[in-house]
């Protein structure tokens, strides 16, 4: 399978930087003075490739999938949240469906592998690759070929969307643990550092959930390649998600990203294609411990810290609001000219 390829950001026209700063510097205001936001639109500017930039249908796709790894004790809760959640996520009870709802996302929710069969239900993308993963205390989470499917699956989900934004979320019990694990084999940042309660672990469970990530990476010491770190450490969901990113910004759409599982997906596809950061807006940073050294490593820049750790792409639904002032101030907002107000003098 043939991975997208992802121009830089910069790969534009070369005045449209210089133009983009003038539409912007133009506006009735200080210069600099909308912050983050002017930053937010000089972004979306250079991902669309015009000085007047639109967001069409912004969509939010949630990624499902189990963990073998939660049969080392690795979660406070059990296995069977996974698909009770989903199912909490299709009657429209969920925080993402109130958020996504408020904001005007269209919510679509991916079975990537969940240990559950729901049958052919209205409102679930079935891409199942397999019940859950393996348990990566003793073998590979997924093969090289479930991986890979994964990631078509996602590739596929973004081609079906119609708009230009999409935001990421997952649900799947334990995986905080494969999101810790990929985050240590992918950044050297030691394992104690990038676990965190997950769903509320106790100080021990913390210490074991550690001791777990320490053994399998002993394990699998010889997993290194990203595809190969992915499959050995990683979860259905998270895969997809990471196949889904690298589509997402090979169309020029903006990716808005979650909290520490989705970044832990980015974190990979910025390992296979370093320029999708470009096309990403970090929505927040996650109360999970290891998010924001995650973000760091990645040298990004979130919206929100509000304390958030639910996941289920919540980060991702209430920061839109932000991204669409961002376009909104740059498409409307008088100019001094227009407005007849005198500029700053020098």
């Amino acid at each position: 399978m043939t991975l997208p390829t992802i121009p830089p950001l910069l790969d534009a026209p070369a005045d449209l930087p210089a133009a983009l700063a003038r539409a912007i510097d133009n506006k009735t205001k200080p210069l600099g003075s909308l912050g983050r936001l002017e930053t937010l639109a000089r972004q979306v500017g250079m991902i669309q490739q015009t000085t007047k930039p639109a967001l069409r249908e912004p969509a939010i796709l949630v990624f499902a999938g189990d963990h073998g790894v939660v049969a080392e004790g690795v979660s406070a809760y059990p296995q069977d949240v996974t698909w009770q959640m989903v199912e909490n996520f299709l009657a429209g009870g969920a925080a993402i469906n109130v958020f996504a709802a408020q904001n005007g996302y269209a919510l679509r929710v991916v079975d990537a592998g969940v240990a559950h069969d729901f049958g052919p239900r209205p409102g679930l993308e079935d891409r199942k690759v397999a019940m859950g993963t393996r348990n990566f205390a003793h073998e590979a989470a997924m093969t090289p070929d479930q991986c890979l499917q994964a990631l078509r699956h996602g590739m596929d989900l973004v081609d079906a969307l119609p708009g230009n934004v999409v935001g990421f979320g997952e649900m799947g019990i334990g995986n905080t643990t494969a999101a810790a694990a990929l985050m240590h084999k992918l950044t050297g940042i030691p394992v104690a550092q990038c676990v965190g309660a997950g769903t509320g672990l106790t100080a021990d469970g913390i210490r074991r959930k550690q001791q777990v990530i320490e053994a399998a990476v002993a394990l699998h010491a010889g997993a290194a390649a990203p595809l190969e770190v992915l499959a050995t450490f990683g979860g259905c969901e998270i895969a997809m998600m990471t196949g889904a990113m690298l589509r997402a910004a090979e169309r020029r759409m903006v990716l808005l990203i979650d909290g520490f599982i989705v970044t832990s997906a980015l974190l990979v596809a910025a390992r296979l294609q370093p320029a999708i950061l470009g096309y990403c807006v970090f929505a927040h940073c996650s109360g999970e411990h290891g998010h924001r050294q995650m973000l760091d490593a990645l040298d990004a820049r979130p919206l929100l810290d509000l304390g958030l750790r639910l996941g289920e792409g919540t980060g991702s639904a209430l920061a839109l609001p932000l991204l669409q002032a961002a376009v909104n101030f740059l498409n409307r907002m008088a100019t001094f000219e227009s407005a007849q107000v005198s500029e700053q003098s020098a």
